[in-house]
């Protein structure tokens, strides 16, 4: 494993070993679930160039334009959420109460 690949790996980790431990504000999970998805955009970017294909071109922009949905979705949320529940709190939100 070189080491670009090892780096782009332990950026995806620690944004998954973020997610998965350090879930106490909604703000948070969503800056590591960004976090995870550009290290994916990095890795995938620099694979099509290594392969010089221009069949997966199109791939990291589709995939940079899933991210940026996903984070408009995520902050609609954390506003939504922070009106309605007064807080970001993961552990104050109730699905049953909503």
């Amino acid at each position: 494993m070189s080491f670009i690949q090892f780096s782009f790996s332990s950026a995806f980790m620690l944004g998954l070993i973020g997610l998965a431990f350090h879930r106490t504000h909604l703000l948070s999970a969503l800056l590591c679930l960004e976090g995870m998805m550009l290290s994916l955009f990095i890795a995938l970017a620099l694979w099509t160039l290594q392969l010089e294909s221009s069949v997966f071109s199109a791939a990291p922009m589709l995939l940079l334009t899933f991210s940026a949905c996903e984070a408009s979705v995520g902050l609609a949320l954390l506003v939504a959420t922070a009106r309605t529940h007064g807080t970001d709190r993961l552990q104050s939100l109730n699905l049953l109460q909503c």
